[in-house]
């Protein structure tokens, strides 16, 4: 794993409001999705990655804009608490994490078992099935995204929910696109400078790919510290702070840009699922492409530190995504999203979700 300095950590230090009750619980939520461990009191820590640090700075704006107080700061660990203490303690909650999975797929194994029959309670029965060893993939890849140090009982989650796929066909429902409005006129947005941080991964290297395949295929691109950078005249912020286009709600940057410019191609809102769930780190849409193309994108982070050489790798990732997708026509289904990870309600129906 590729840290940005030597230092081994990242901490979030937080102060949140007593009241209400259920931010709190949203952002502990947030953390444990992320994958984050408590080491003290209002003290999270992550490894020392480009994500990490991403994923700790939407933490942060999400305490702020709640009343709250929280900053992050790199560390290493000198007395009292070791690095080893602390990768364990990674493992240890993805360990119980794994067994979980291990316990729900040896049951699972029993019920498919008895559903091998031909009539129709039996057929009845293997959707149910179906549908949780669906719910159990998805929870699998989730606890896979946030392994940073390998828990021992991966290997074993991996092989028993591997085996329960061959036993039953999963069952995916298709739901039927919606338009967006378009508020942005695109000529408005020709020739410009799209500005973004440093440090590109899935939604900043997605959101390019869209702004010059659709928008601009003359865009210029500029990567900078977000914290040093001063707006300059006609250039166009994404992805990053007090953002032009950035998160709004539950969406993430893509779906923000798709839905500003009414870009309603079914094939562009498959990718926003993908990209949404990837970047938010939650199973909304659970598309069986997203954890192949979560590892693609993590893959191109970790061998390549220029962002123009991240961006042109994500540019041919997503090209050739869009025409598989473009392709297969009438073919491509939306995903019906679940109950929102945060909310526990059932989401609107925009291509995605993030802070």
């Amino acid at each position: 794993m590729d840290g940005i300095s030597d230092a081994r950590w990242l901490l979030l230090i937080h102060q949140i409001p007593p009241k209400p009750d259920y931010f709190r619980v949203k952002i502990w939520r947030r953390l444990q999705n992320l994958g984050a461990v408590a080491i003290k009191n209002s003290v999270y820590a992550l490894p020392n990655t480009d994500q990490g640090h991403e994923d700790f700075q939407w933490i942060v704006r999400e305490i702020v804009s709640g009343g709250g107080e929280a900053m992050v700061c790199e560390a290493h660990l000198i007395e009292g608490l070791s690095d080893h203490q602390v990768t364990g303690l990674f493992q240890e909650a993805r360990e119980r994490d794994y067994k979980q999975i291990v316990k729900e797929a040896k049951r699972l194994a029993t019920t498919a078992g008895v559903t091998a029959d031909k009539d129709q309670r039996a057929s009845g029965r293997r959707a149910k099935v179906a549908n949780q060893i669906v719910r159990l993939k998805r929870r699998l890849a989730e606890v896979s995204a946030i392994d940073f140090f390998e828990a021992p009982s991966r290997k074993e989650a991996e092989e028993r929910t591997a085996a329960l796929e061959m036993k039953v066909r999963d069952h995916h429902p298709a739901a039927a696109p919606v338009p967006s409005p378009s508020s942005h006129r695109l000529q408005d947005y020709r020739g410009r400078t799209w500005v973004t941080r440093k440090g590109i991964h899935v939604d900043r290297m997605a959101s390019a790919w869209l702004i010059r395949r659709f928008i601009d295929p003359a865009a210029r691109f500029k990567f900078v510290s977000a914290e040093a950078y001063r707006r300059e005249p006609g250039a166009v912020r994404f992805d990053m702070f007090e953002a032009e286009f950035t998160h709004e709600g539950n969406c993430c940057t893509f779906e923000v840009i798709c839905d500003r410019f009414g870009l309603n191609d079914p094939a562009l809102r498959v990718i926003a699922e993908i990209v949404h769930d990837i970047d938010l780190k939650e199973s909304k849409y659970s598309r069986q492409e997203t954890p192949g193309i979560s590892r693609l994108i993590a893959g191109i982070s970790m061998n390549h530190q220029e962002d123009e050489t991240r961006l042109t790798r994500g540019d041919a990732v997503f090209d050739d995504l869009y025409e598989c997708f473009r392709r297969q026509g009438d073919s491509v289904t939306l995903t019906r999203p679940g109950p929102s990870a945060s909310t526990g309600k059932r989401a609107s129906r925009k291509p995605s979700d993030k802070i």
